[in-house]
């Protein structure tokens, strides 16, 4: 039978494994393009991460509190349409197909252009 002490080792060793899994999963790449049919009104992203795909994907405006959601359309590109102009630079909230949650800051500018792809500054 384990002692005490033993059992707070293993669960001390299982706590470390989980953080360096989680570390490793961070460190994971994920890029933003901005796809055509991107105007003022307007924004289409096809959104790639590494290992895993979308399942959930919010847009911020620069100046708002309010994440809204976009749409999946062809593939892995999101879309919002909005009535008003758009504010950028846009931070991205999302939720990938295996679970993994994340929030990307400032990472298409407000002068964006169409084709070009971004990366938040961590990577």
């Amino acid at each position: 039978m384990a002692s005490s002490s033993s059992s707070s080792g293993l669960v001390a060793v299982a706590v470390l494994a989980t953080l360096v899994a989680g570390a490793r999963c961070a460190a994971l790449k994920v890029t933003f393009t901005v796809e055509k049919g991107s105007d003022e009104k307007h924004l289409a992203v096809l959104v790639k991460y590494e290992g895993d795909s979308m399942a959930e994907v919010e847009l911020r405006e620069h100046g708002s509190n309010e994440w809204v959601a976009m749409v999946k359309t062809d593939g892995d590109v999101w879309r919002f349409e909005s009535e008003e102009p758009l504010q950028g630079p846009f931070n991205f909230r999302f939720l990938t197909v295996k679970g993994m949650k994340n929030v990307f800051d400032d990472v298409i500018p407000a002068k964006y252009t169409v084709g070009a792809t971004y990366a938040p500054e961590q990577y």
